[in-house]
């Protein structure tokens, strides 16, 4: 795409699905919704099957959005749904391998600030690990929505509902090292990346063109991108990246290469970590959950690793599905 106004078209025709999105099509008003509702008598529940952006639990009372961080034990209430192996909000390329994942209410899900994270979920049968990978609209502060693998980890599936405790995973071992995407429509007028493997929450991304200059702040987006509208140049792109307990690494060799995985050689922390990454504090500032667009830099020697060649093909596109949901 060379002209700019072209770009912006092909934004606005991608964009939409992912920003309104959910893997079990939780916000997706162009579809047509449909329901069937089935009654638990044993358990004085309902079981929804929908496509569509009815809500199916009640929200509870709004307080300060911001994901679960640091070490506090927090406690709540799970149910379950099934992605059908979408990526979710998140927008990751699919569910993980071991389909253990949640979905988190808006003041949790915070406009995206808790997407890649873990937490540790503690039921009646024992405890859990999942990925953060998705948004449900309709729960409160404290509901989690997990797969229908985690929930039989930690309670009998039938129960529907259970009462848990759960925490957040500070430096959780990582499942490899830093992966970037740039979207589709990305041009040196338009700059987006989603950022994978990082392992915590992040608190901001920060690109600049080759391997000197002034890092500028990218914006997270609701979808787990990471954009400046204005664009950044053609690349090849130096990004710093940077996780709400103060791990930090720089990346060098991004090529603007929209739809392809990019591989790099940089982990966020541990063995493979690039540049000064200080150890992660236990009471950890809360994440921003849209980081200002222009900030001043943060001016500091870094060491700057190169990106591995990006790995072929781009990820399948992220269908909406319907999915079965308990609620409580």
């Amino acid at each position: 795409m060379t002209d700019v106004n072209a770009v912006d078209i092909d934004i606005d025709l991608d964009h939409a699905p992912q920003e309104q999105q959910a893997s079990s099509s939780r916000s997706t008003p162009w579809l047509v919704a449909t329901g069937v509702t089935v009654v638990a008598a044993a358990l004085g529940l309902t079981l929804t099957l929908r496509s569509g952006a009815a809500p199916a639990c009640a929200a509870g009372p709004a307080s300060a959005a911001a994901p679960p961080t640091g070490t506090a034990t927090h406690n709540g209430k799970a149910t379950f749904y099934d992605s059908k192996g979408a990526g979710g909000n998140c927008s990751n390329p699919a569910a993980p391998a071991n389909r253990l994942y949640v979905a988190l209410g808006p003041t949790e899900y915070s406009a995206g600030a808790a997407c890649g994270g873990f937490l540790d979920v503690t039921g009646p049968k024992g405890t859990v690990r999942v990925l953060i990978m998705d948004q449900c609209p309709e729960c409160a502060p404290g509901h989690l929505d997990l797969s229908r693998e985690a929930f039989a980890r930690i309670a009998d599936p039938v129960q529907g509902l259970v009462p848990v405790t759960y925490r957040a995973v500070v430096n959780p071992p990582l499942p490899g090292p830093l992966t970037f995407r740039m979207k589709e429509g990305s041009s040196q007028w338009w700059f987006a990346v989603r950022v994978g493997n990082h392992g915590n929450p992040l608190r901001s991304v920060e690109v600049r063109q080759g391997d000197s200059g002034t890092f500028r702040s990218a914006a997270r987006q609701d979808y787990n991108y990471w954009l400046i509208a204005s664009g950044a140049g053609a690349g090849p792109f130096t990004i710093r990246v940077s996780d709400v307990y103060g791990n930090r690494v720089t990346v060098g060799g991004i090529r603007m290469a929209p739809g392809q995985v990019q591989n790099s050689t940089v982990r966020m922390y541990g063995r493979g970590a690039v540049a000064a990454t200080p150890r992660a504090s236990a009471s950890p500032r809360p994440p921003a959950a849209r980081p200002a667009v222009t900030p001043t830099p943060v001016r500091r020697p870094v060491e700057v690793a190169q990106a591995s060649a990006p790995a072929t093909g781009t990820p399948a596109a992220q269908p909406a599905v319907a999915n079965a949901r308990w609620c409580g």
